[in-house]
């Protein structure tokens, strides 16, 4: 049993290690995978796809950096990317250091005498305008107006000259290597990771078998954080850990708020590592939108994690999330969930009467900083509830177990989390742990079933892909190899040359084909 396992994991490790860096896990014949069309042979994707700028050249990873590829042969559109690249930076600067870089982009970019040649798509008052909001308020969005108005530029002549551009016709080159069929020959199975449901996913990909509809998700090499506080040595994180997994939490969840979203069911499984150590929030199955100005009813959750209220079967916003977070943080710093011990049998009445009328209690692992957040989100009232009473996800942001955390750089993941996972480590339950996959017998698909089943069926998925060819760089070693100068047996559109055969070759086949049919008769 231990030497399946041993198996199963060295054949998932082996694959991880398929290149070196960044180029870890291609396959061998990557190359011949991502082989570009000609571009002739992109002359209907052309004429089909949607001449959106945002789309093509913001959103979309590939157009954007051949976008930008192609602003850079042009002096006035490369200092529009100059300018747009120094206020990103801005926007996650220090606040001790914002006023400062924000002042030397205006610096850089609209004074005459500067050495640079200034922007001129800018007008003067929104210029001043923002010089006065540095002096009184540094905050993210000063230059907003700024780089809508270079955005607009770029979409105008820019845009239309892009779209006749060799780096234009690059980009659907990899929109037409996309859009292939993906089939389960695509991927290679080494090691089941886990077993069970799941709700509403970001995908990167999708195909069917036979008998099945198959979807992919990126890969979280981490784990859960359910794995890393029962299974890596004593149970719980040590604060530090435990808190900055919470600051990234509160920015999951002011994403989704902003989106007027309800998460509904955190806990510590749902919570996933990438390679780096950042967390995702995984398995929207219990997640809904709430109509502006109206509040939902619902009795849905984990047991031990459902808030009060729903509980109760009360109507509310936002407020189970936050209940959600106070017990994530609770449990990565105590080892056990508030209101039930590690491994504690508990039946479904007592877990209920515990959360509706027991108070937490907090041992010496927690500071007072977190036990006093913990307490603020496990109020069982909530409208007294942190992060319910008017300011939102602020209210939880300003707290002071959060004095040590940006979180403008966090969102742009410049702060290196406290923990790394292991690339030599596989974070899962043993292959012989994981229960055998259940299938149903007696059910009949009619052509309804099909038809519902085959809209899922849509290959790649845009962004996730073109972002995993730009993170295996398997784009940089395609896109570089001349520069972007297209070859001239790739500007039309030739069928491959048949390849001629020798004289045993063909004595071969006929021979082969004699046999066959002999054998057949």
């Amino acid at each position: 049993m231990e030497l399946e396992n041993l198996l199963a994991n060295s054949m998932l490790l082996k694959a991880r290690q398929g290149g070196y860096g960044k180029k870890s896990g291609r396959s061998k014949k990557w190359r011949e995978m991502l082989k570009l069309p000609p571009v002739g042979q992109c002359s209907e994707l052309r004429h089909s796809i949607e001449k959106e700028y945002s789309s093509l050249c913001d959103k979309q990873p590939i157009g954007r950096l051949l976008f930008r590829q192609f602003c850079n042969t042009k002096h006035d559109l490369k200092r529009c990317i100059e300018f747009l690249d120094a206020v990103a930076e801005y926007e996650v600067a220090a606040d001790e250091d914002r006023r400062d870089c924000g002042l030397l982009v205006l610096d850089t970019f609209f004074i005459e005498e500067s050495s640079a040649t200034p922007l001129p798509e800018i007008p003067g008052h929104v210029v001043q305008e923002c010089r006065l909001q540095l002096q009184e308020d540094p905050s993210k969005d000063v230059f907003k107006e700024c780089t809508r108005i270079v955005h607009d530029y770029l979409s105008g002549e820019s845009f239309e000259e892009y779209q006749e551009s060799s780096y234009f016709s690059r980009f659907l080159q990899w929109k037409w290597l996309e859009r292939q069929p993906v089939t389960k020959n695509t991927f290679r199975h080494y090691r089941v990771l886990g077993k069970g449901g799941f709700g509403e996913v970001s995908l990167c990909y999708t195909y069917e078998t036979k008998d099945s509809l198959c979807l992919v998700l990126t890969i979280m090499n981490g784990g859960d954080l359910k794995f890393h506080i029962y299974n890596l040595g004593n149970p719980g994180f040590d604060e530090q850990r435990a808190i900055f997994y919470a600051a990234e939490l509160c920015c999951g969840l002011e994403d989704l708020q902003r989106e007027r979203i309800v998460y509904r069911d955190l806990k510590p499984e749902n919570i996933l590592l990438d390679d780096h150590g950042h967390i995702r929030i995984s398995d929207l199955g219990l997640a809904v939108e709430i109509p502006e100005g109206e509040t939902i009813q619902g009795r849905v959750g984990t047991l031990g994690y459902m808030a009060p209220e729903v509980l109760n079967r009360e109507r509310y916003t936002f407020s189970p999330d936050w209940w959600g977070l106070g017990c994530l943080i609770y449990e990565m710093i105590q080892g056990h969930s508030p209101f039930r011990k590690f491994k504690e049998k508990v039946n479904r009445e007592e877990a209920e009467r515990r959360v509706k009328e027991e108070r937490e209690r907090y041992s010496e692992k927690f500071s007072e900083d977190a036990k006093s957040i913990c307490s603020l989100l496990l109020t069982k009232d909530p409208k007294q509830r942190l992060g319910c009473r008017g300011e939102g996800v602020a209210e939880v942001k300003g707290h002071p177990v959060f004095r040590d955390i940006n979180f403008k750089r966090l969102e742009a993941h410049m702060l290196d989390p406290p923990f790394r996972p292991d690339p030599q480590a596989v974070y899962c339950r043993d292959v012989l742990d994981i229960e055998q996959f259940s299938r149903v017998k007696g059910i009949h698909l009619d052509s309804t079933d099909y038809t519902f089943y085959g809209q899922f069926v849509t290959g790649c998925v845009s962004i996730p892909w073109q972002n995993e060819m730009i993170e295996s760089e398997c784009f940089k070693d395609i896109n570089e190899r001349g520069n972007v100068a297209l070859d001239p047996e790739e500007k039309t559109y030739q069928p491959a040359p048949k390849q001629k055969r020798g004289f045993f070759h063909r004595l071969f086949t006929r021979g082969l084909s004699f046999f066959s049919a002999c054998y057949i008769r």
